[in-house]
């Protein structure tokens, strides 16, 4: 079951770069994942990486496929995981990544360096602190980040586009 859902999801990945007319290819990675903080219910299972090639990418094809502040590649791996899990019972759907030039790897060591700089800050002074600018993903990673923390929590605050992440002392 698993070899035919990592072959669905590159074959997918690489047909819409195809169409794209992005010549390039996609690996797939295994990895474990552990559940969301806002989804208490979900199980632990697994997340597949898309790697997309990038050795026969221009630079500004690159940049093209990331967007700004990862903006299209957000927006491409919702589509995927929109698609891909689309008529799959809940059991059966899975994660997908899309990597493209380390910007994942990048992007995980800045938040956690952005929520051990607002730890540091909520810690010291005792006040919420709001960190803006996170797609609902990262917030996500960020939530998952603080969920073994004893003294400090997680919340969202406001609508989308301005959503922001919320980490405070717990009560």
């Amino acid at each position: 079951m698993s070899d035919r859902i990592m072959q669905r999801g590159q074959q997918w990945l690489e047909e819409l770069l195809r169409l794209g007319k992005f010549p390039t290819g996609v690996t797939v990675e295994k990895q474990a994942i552990e559940p969301a903080i806002d989804s208490p219910t979900e199980e632990s299972g697994v997340s597949y990486w898309l790697t997309i090639d990038e050795t026969k990418l221009t630079p500004a094809q690159i940049q093209a496929l990331i967007g700004t502040e990862g903006t299209a590649l957000d927006a491409i791996q919702y589509l995927a995981n929109s698609i891909l899990n689309l008529g799959q019972d809940r059991e059966n759907q899975t994660a997908y990544t899309i990597e493209l030039d380390g910007y994942r790897q990048k992007r995980q060591a800045e938040l956690l360096e952005m929520a051990e700089y607002a730890a540091g800050q909520v810690r010291q002074t005792g006040q919420e602190y709001e960190m803006k600018s996170l797609s609902s993903a990262e917030r996500r990673q960020v939530h998952t980040y603080f969920q073994e923390s004893e003294d400090l929590e997680t919340y969202s605050r406001g609508q989308e586009p301005d959503r922001r992440l919320v980490v405070r002392l717990r009560s």
